[in-house]
């Protein structure tokens, strides 16, 4: 079969459309040139490798020969794979939603020869249908449209950049102006005010927030478990636990082979969007963390074990590093690797299908689309219980089982895995397992973490040069989100470590941040750094989504290094950005959850714990165990000379673990039971582990 400019590209996505009739390019300066010389309009579509429906757009349309053949002639147009080019998407997403009030992906978008976004939409059939008109009709009328009233598209294209412009430079800087600096950046009652939208959006029937399509939630979820801990809000811990406790039951958790899909397209988390990203399975690792911390619950550590081992067994390189996706799809269709017959599950298990198919809700009919997603409804005391069993025994009984089933499952066609390396999604992961170690103490946790970070470092040598995809040829330069995560997962690896160099090197990424992402109209930082030109807009991503906002994750790193290089510069920034977005966090806590975590630890005032000669010790271990989200910890010994500057104004030759909060330093402990009275103190609305 004939192919197209896609054919030497790297990224999976772009290479499932190589064989397309459709005359597609990269994005580049060949397509963009062209555009410009033949005076052509620009189609750009945006997706990624497990997209469903992005697939189901390529099968009806771009494998077409008529549709392609209309696409070649009268457009330019290029394929752009968004994990690739975030900054592109965000760009043309904000387009489309301004045009028609949502997004989502395949992402498609009309442009002007200079870049302007016209028109766009998401998913088009090959036939009206749905109230949405075909693709055919939206390419003819747009071509049409280009060549007879060129005059009326330039100024559509006007108006709606003038609109992006001014949405990016004005992004909560009127609120900036009304909050006057204080020492307190939200009171108990603005707390209490984000708590009360956080329960208008809860479903505390099934957990999360919101209907369908759920998502996880995670930053919600963490800043729920914080305000439990912080002001004895039971009601908060319980609605965060629910939620675990329903995902990690339900069909959107792999119950076989573990790891968690994007999103469920019911309300009881039973049915999946089949794919799976690393970054939800990262970020739902540190949910887990947390509450295992503060519950001790057998489900969320059994969670972070069955959650890493799927990531390695389905998404590790042979370098430590982590793909990024696994597609929704397989034989084309969705799910079919994931579900079951009732007669394959009896076949395979024999008289033990029958307490599993009890267990895991089997059934003849089943529970979509006539097969079963495996998922369950009681907690495994709970059924050992109702049917007078030993839990331990039926619990090797189903790992028997469950062994039995993915041995039968991995014969089966595979969904496609998108091996592209993401420097900020690791990153995410980095710091997912830190946590784990830290709430669990499991050496493979740290050891992993350790070796993934430093396999990714080593692909940076330069601090001012860090990539977003990362391969033999580290091609793809960073965006904020790279520096940033990498950033924040430094500062976790230090913690758990005590090794310097990573601090340091979450130093100078911070400060290439600063010197390469700083906007002057704007105390939030760009996406793109300063030197890319090949955008037409430097966007500022403020809101959390699907991953935390790149500036809030900056921001936390922002206060994190002032308390460890003593960096006024670095406090007043962040402190800024936070009073800046402090309207929109109260009002909008679900858009602004990572953010809101920030300003909630800066109020509450950050735990500096500091293992003086100690670092590796079973004490330190047991107590970073304990749940203390918005601590800064540090290690300190007498053997060395520390480049971190807090740390050199400490001299001791003692054993013991040092802790300040709000400039204020408590007597030095030096066992666990000293610990735990302290910690008491400090939380005396917690109960103590």
């Amino acid at each position: 079969m004939k192919s197209n400019r896609l054919i030497n590209q790297r990224s999976p996505y772009l290479l499932q459309h190589a064989h397309n009739p459709v005359d597609w390019y990269p994005w580049g300066d060949e397509a963009l040139t062209r555009a410009r010389k033949e005076n052509k309009p620009v189609l750009i579509s945006i997706g990624y490798s497990s997209c469903h429906w992005c697939h189901v757009m390529e099968r009806e349309s771009f494998e077409d020969e008529e549709t392609a053949a209309l696409m070649n002639a009268q457009f330019v147009c290029i394929k752009i794979d968004r994990e690739e080019r975030p900054d592109l998407d965000h760009v043309y997403m904000e387009a489309v939603q301004i045009l028609t009030g949502s997004g989502g992906w395949p992402l498609n978008v009309f442009l002007t020869p200079d870049l302007k976004p016209f028109y766009g939409g998401t998913y088009y059939p090959p036939i009206p249908a749905h109230n949405r008109p075909s693709w055919k009709e939206v390419l003819m009328h747009l071509s049409t449209a280009f060549q007879t009233n060129r005059d009326e598209v330039e100024a559509q294209a006007d108006k709606l950049m003038d609109y992006i412009h001014k949405n990016n430079q004005t992004s909560f800087t009127a609120n900036l102006q009304a909050i006057a600096p204080s020492d307190e950046l939200l009171s108990k009652s603005e707390l209490e005010k984000i708590y009360n939208q956080l329960q208008l959006r809860m479903d505390k029937l099934n957990g999360g927030f919101e209907q369908a399509p759920k998502f996880l939630g995670t930053f919600s979820l963490r800043w729920l478990i914080w305000y439990s801990c912080q002001y004895k809000n039971e009601a908060a811990l319980t609605h965060a636990q629910l939620s675990l406790n329903q995902m990690l039951a339900g069909g959107i958790y792999d119950q076989l082979g573990g790891g968690i899909s994007r999103y469920s397209t019911d309300n009881r988390w039973l049915v999946p969007h089949f794919e799976k990203m690393l970054y939800d399975n990262a970020l739902l690792l540190m949910a887990l963390a947390e509450a295992y911390t503060l519950t001790k619950a057998a489900t969320y550590s059994d969670g972070m074990h069955s959650i890493v081992t799927f990531l390695k067994q389905e998404m590790c390189s042979t370098d430590n590093l982590f793909y990024s996706a696994l597609d929704a799809d397989s034989e084309g269709v969705e799910g079919k690797f994931y579900v079951w017959d009732k007669a394959e599950i009896d076949a395979i298990l024999g008289p033990d299908a029958a307490l599993f198919n009890a267990f895991y809700q089997v059934s003849e009919n089943g529970n979509w689309e006539a097969k079963n997603i495996l998922h369950h409804t009681q907690s495994l005391a709970e059924f050992a219980a109702s049917h007078q069993l030993n839990e331990a025994t039926l619990k090797a009984q189903f790992a028997a089982s469950k062994q039995l089933l993915l041995a039968v499952r991995n014969n089966r066609i595979r969904p496609l895995l998108d091996n592209k390396i993401q420097c900020s999604w690791n990153a995410l992961l980095t710091t997912a397992l830190c946590s784990c170690y830290q709430a669990t103490g499991v050496q493979a946790y740290r050891e992993l973490a350790l070796k993934q970070l430093d396999s990714l470092l080593s692909r940076f040598k330069n601090p001012e040069q860090v990539n977003h995809i990362i391969d033999s040829e580290n091609y793809s330069p960073g965006f904020l989100e790279d520096y940033a995560y990498l950033a924040e997962a430094c500062i976790h690896a230090y913690a758990i470590s005590g090794n310097e160099s990573y601090l340091l090197r979450a130093n100078e990424l911070t400060k290439t941040v600063i010197k390469q992402f700083t906007l002057a109209h704007s105390s939030f930082f760009s996406f793109t750094a300063a030197t890319q030109a090949d955008i037409i807009i430097a966007k500022q991503e403020i809101y959390d989504g699907a991953t935390p906002a790149a500036n809030s994750v900056m921001n936390k790193v922002l206060l994190q290094l002032h308390h460890y290089f003593e960096n006024p510069a670095y406090l007043a920034l962040a402190q800024q950005q936070l009073r800046q977005i402090k309207a929109g966090l109260v009002q909008y806590p679900t858009s602004f959850a990572n953010w809101a975590m920030n300003a909630a630890f800066e109020t509450s005032g950050w735990n500096e714990i500091t293992f003086i000669n100690c670092s590796t010790s079973p004490l330190a271990t047991s107590l970073q165990g304990y749940y203390l989200p918005n601590a800064v910890y540090l290690h300190y010994s007498s053997d060395l000379v520390s480049k971190i500057p807090v740390l050199q104004h400490l001299k001791s030759n003692e054993t013991a673990i040092q802790w300040c909060v709000h400039q204020t330093c408590k007597p030095l402990i030096k066992s666990e039971s000293e610990w735990q009275q302290v910690y008491s103190e400090q939380f005396p609305n917690e109960r103590l582990l």
